[in-house]
């Protein structure tokens, strides 16, 4: 192939002897090759005189066709004369006619091709001498050449021949002409292409561009993803819920100027300049795209906003030229403080944190209003990819490292000088830890249940609902720690967990609620809300079933034995109640049988009576789960049903409301992110505003924990105003001060509990207050009251194993019940319960229930108006006798009124109305 490529270089320096003789000039054997390429120049142009009329007859033969089927129009005129030709301008008068249109355009045609093809070979003529030379000496060159050659040589020109043929011969191909246009058509042309171009580019943009854009007001328009918040009742954040996207928007002028800069150094340092793109960002990206042969970068804040609000994420150029077009319109439709606002409150900063005030209390604990130069420069150059730059990432190092990059760009845009940007790189900067913030959280569940329920969970996940809720904190961390501190002192009792609620009786607003010892325990279920499970109330439900006595004839001093009996019921299994010490009393008070907490006493006034009335009770009062009676038995007024502490507490709170049943109120205002107020809670007396906190003093020193700073938005009620709250009068006020006046009796209580037990609250003989054991040991209860606190508790174990042997709740529930009370009441005074209109209290026979006579002892007791006793006791019935010896047939401990006294003894009637309708029962002694 060198010997091939030396030798061509030869022909192209041919310049001489083209007159000499063609044999002469093949003689010289460097002189051949020069001669036999031109040889080859020739021999194309004699090909083309062939080739040349050919390709003209190609081109006329075409055109010369298309007339002809344009000549066919006037054929269809007078073949279909009515389809409208004339209209077009197309009339023929005849056949005659037709045939001379047709003739005539193939002369015309016929003309033009000869006069080319005439013209063509004059000008070939003319050269014919110099042609015939060039081809001789061609011929005789590659004659003497390929003589010369080996065969594999002869091959390997064969290709070469045939390309320097297929060179010459497309030269010597004429081109085709075409007729002159006038600068006028040229115009026409000209503008109708360009109309075309536009019209189609612009149809191409619309389609692919702005069809389906979304408009910029979409962007103040649309339900961004806002995290819902819980408040207690002072403002502090209990807990943010939202589902992928934590933000919580701000208004600029609440983000510091530092923010701002920060992140427009980094980000966008052109803002407040451009028009929604950068042509400098864009070039800058185009050759970075070019480089790395992917679509990156370029993008402006505005750019961003669009592109994470409005867009999807895929990177394409129909996406990008999208961005750039949306971004213009937003510019166009906000200003610049506007675009700025949307983008850091829309922006994400990592993990769920998204928009600048999330990020902030994510990172750093805080609000974004109190960030300080060096955190806003690390938080500014997260978005860039929150992953790689995290502080709590595999590499922390990376997100200093942006800082820095953060202070020199602004440090170089002119945001700082130099003594700033030193000051702020020496910072400290302190990261708090990364982990579930929840207060409460017991009772941020059961209100976030609450609030699907009504509004759905999309709403409440990413609706930026704003809920202030009736929770005191202070109160709920002295129950917290108070729970923790008592179960662990009862563990050696098998008791591993507690549970207490707290609640304004005269509102039903609920000021703490602690549902497990600790929430994130999920081994031992901590994070089971007791207060909201099915458990057994043990004697703490005692209380409804001596409402409905009381308000249907019996009174405090109605008697009752306190003695064994069996209750025979048909298709059921005998029924014998017990006592908790398995003891017996003898004749006692409707007073003491409930201050006492006696359980056969409870069961003979249930059985008078009969179980649906206590179950009609238990309902009006707020229990919510006895909904089938056939399901209950005499028990039920030991604890036989199971009922939620909460709506135990609720029942409590009507009694202590004087009869009157509130709604138990979790919140107290419901407003979305942009202040539209959805529900709020008035009471008249318990407004919602800005409070301060009172009362706290040391208490330790008298065994109990500080008192609670409680809050005068949680003390705040008229006292004198029992309607304040509305809620419906379900027990009678004066049978509910009755049970109240029992149960905070200390000296009716001292025979079981003693005088000093953990049920007094020094210096607050107000307060009532009830337990419960179940017979199972699986439930221990203590609740108590006055008239602005009620406290439950409850001790136990989830896993419902019993507990040790425990003195009636005065070991388990009530030191709990206790500290929680005395610091609440600890800077209170006392408070004398108000006594309802149409009571009366008289002086009675304790012995007898009948008012009081020489010979027994005198007792003040309460008593409905319409149910006071008439009759007094006789002194003849407390003689004793004259003789030392014992009467037979009478105790010593025995009460001495005669026979006559049974008639007007309540507690001889209900013992005579069980034996008749449950059987035999050992008769009282008859006395002489």
């Amino acid at each position: 192939m060198l010997y091939f490529s030396s030798r061509f270089r030869q022909y192209r320096n041919l310049q001489a002897n083209v007159g000499s003789s063609p044999k002469d000039v093949i003689k010289d054997d460097n002189l051949a090759p020069k001669i036999a390429l031109k040889s080859l120049e020739t021999a194309s142009r004699l090909l083309s005189l062939v080739g040349k009329p050919i390709y003209v007859f190609i081109l006329y033969f075409l055109n010369i066709t298309g007339r002809l089927y344009e000549g066919k129009i006037p054929r269809l005129h007078f073949k279909f004369p009515n389809k409208g030709l004339k209209k077009s301008g197309i009339i023929f008068s005849s056949r005659n006619l037709k045939t001379k249109l047709i003739l005539n355009r193939f002369k015309k045609r016929i003309q033009s091709i000869l006069n080319t093809n005439r013209k063509f070979l004059r000008n070939f003529r003319s050269n014919s001498k110099e042609f015939t030379w060039k081809i001789q000496v061609f011929f005789l060159a590659v004659r003497k050449l390929v003589s010369k050659l080996d065969l594999w040589k002869k091959l390997l020109l064969i290709p070469l021949k045939l390309k320097l043929i297929l060179i010459r011969s497309l030269n010597l191909i004429p081109k085709p002409t075409f007729p002159r246009i006038s600068r006028v058509k040229w115009a026409l042309l000209s503008l109708t292409s360009i109309f075309a171009l536009t019209f189609s580019t612009g149809v191409l943009f619309w389609y692919y561009i702005l069809k389906d854009l979304p408009t910029p007001e979409v962007l103040t328009q649309r339900q961004t993803p806002v995290s819902t918040k819980i408040y207690d009742r002072n403002g502090i954040l209990l807990y943010n819920i939202y589902k992928d996207q934590n933000r919580t928007p701000v208004k600029l002028d609440e983000i510091p100027l530092h923010i701002r800069l920060a992140t427009i150094a980094i980000e966008d340092s052109e803002f407040y300049s451009h028009p929604g793109f950068s042509a400098k960002g864009i070039a800058r990206a185009v050759i970075k795209n070019f480089k790395e042969k992917k679509l990156t970068g370029g993008s402006t804040i505005t750019q961003q906003l669009v592109k994470n609000t409005l867009l999807t994420p895929e990177k394409t150029l129909v996406r990008k030229l999208k961005e750039v077009t949306l971004a213009i319109q937003v510019e166009l439709t906000y200003s610049k403080d506007e675009i700025l606002e949307m983008y850091l409150n829309e922006v994400s900063y990592g993990g769920t944190s998204y928009g600048v005030q999330e990020a902030a209390r994510t990172y750093f604990g805080k609000d974004a209003k109190n960030l300080s130069l060096g955190e806003a420069a690390l938080l500014a150059g997260l978005p860039k990819s929150p992953t790689e730059f995290s502080p709590f990432g595999t590499n922390p190092d990376f997100a200093f490292s942006r800082q820095k990059e953060v202070f020199n760009l602004m440090q170089v845009n002119g945001f700082i000088n130099s003594d700033q940007k030193s000051q702020a790189e020496s910072e400290e900067i302190k990261f708090v830890d990364q982990k579930t913030d929840i207060k409460a959280p017991h009772f941020v569940m059961y209100v976030r249940q609450l609030l699907e329920e009504t509004y759905g969970k999309t709403p409440i996940e990413s609706g930026g609902l704003e809920i202030t809720t009736t929770l005191d904190y202070q109160i709920q961390t002295l129950a917290e720690k108070v729970v923790k501190e008592e179960v662990e002192k009862l563990a050696k009792l098998n008791v591993t967990n507690a549970a207490a609620l707290v609640l304004n009786p005269q509102t039903g607003e609920i000021l703490a609620m602690v549902g497990s010892k600790n929430y994130f325990d999920t081994e031992h279920d901590g994070n089971v809300n007791v207060t909201t499970r099915l458990r057994q109330p043990g004697s703490s439900i005692k209380v409804i079933n001596y409402a409905h006595a009381l308000s249907n004839g019996l009174t405090p001093v109605s008697l009752v034995n306190d003695s064994p009996i069996t209750f025979n019921v048909e298709g059921q299994p005998p029924y014998t109640p017990t006592n908790y010490e398995g003891g017996y009393r003898g004749t006692i008070t409707i007073r003491s049988a409930l201050a006492e907490s006696r359980n056969i006493p409870a069961v003979k006034v249930l059985a008078s009576y009969g179980v649906i009335k206590m179950i009609e009770m238990g309902q009006k009062m707020g229990i919510t789960t006895w909904e089938n009676p056939d399901n209950y038995g005499l028990s039920l007024t030991l604890g036989g049903g199971e009922v939620k502490l909460i709506d135990l507490a609720r029942a409590y709170a009507t009694i202590a409301n004087y009869g009157r049943r509130q709604e138990l109120i979790s919140m107290l205002k419901v407003t979305d992110y942009k202040g539209k107020v959805l529900e709020e809670y008035k009471c008249k007396g318990n407004q919602i505003e800005q409070v301060k906190l009172v009362n706290q003093v040391d208490q330790e020193e008298k065994g109990l924990i500080n008192s609670v700073q409680a809050t005068e938005s949680a003390l705040k009620i008229e006292a004198d105003n029992k309607e304040a709250c509305g809620g419906e009068q379900v027990v009678d006020p004066r049978v509910a001060f009755i049970i109240t006046d029992i149960l905070h009796d200390n000296n009716a209580r001292a025979p079981s509990f003693g005088t000093n037990s953990l049920l007094v609250i020094p210096n607050h003989k107000e307060v009532a207050v009830k337990t419960g054991t179940s017979n199972d040991l699986r439930d221990n209860l203590a609740i108590g009251y006055n008239q602005k606190y009620l406290v439950a508790v409850w001790v136990g174990n989830n896993d419902n194993s019993p507990m040790a042997r425990i003195a009636s709740g005065v070991t388990g529930a009530t030191p709990i019940w206790n500290k929680i009370m005395s610091a609440l009441l600890a800077q209170e005074e006392n408070h004398d319960w108000e006594i309802p209109e149409g009571l009366t209290q008289l002086p009675i026979c304790p012995y007898t229930g009948t008012l009081a006579c020489d010979g027994c002892p005198v007792k003040q007791e309460w008593f409905l108006e319409e149910n006071k006793p008439t009759k007094a006791c006789s002194p003849e019935w407390f003689k004793k006798p004259e003789s030392p010896e014992p009467v037979e047939g009478i105790m010593e401990e025995d009460i001495k009124p005669t026979p006559e006294s049974q008639y007007i003894n309540p507690g001889q009637f209900i013992d005579q109305l069980l034996q008749e309708r449950f059987g035999k029962k050992k008769k009282p002694k008859e006395r002489n």
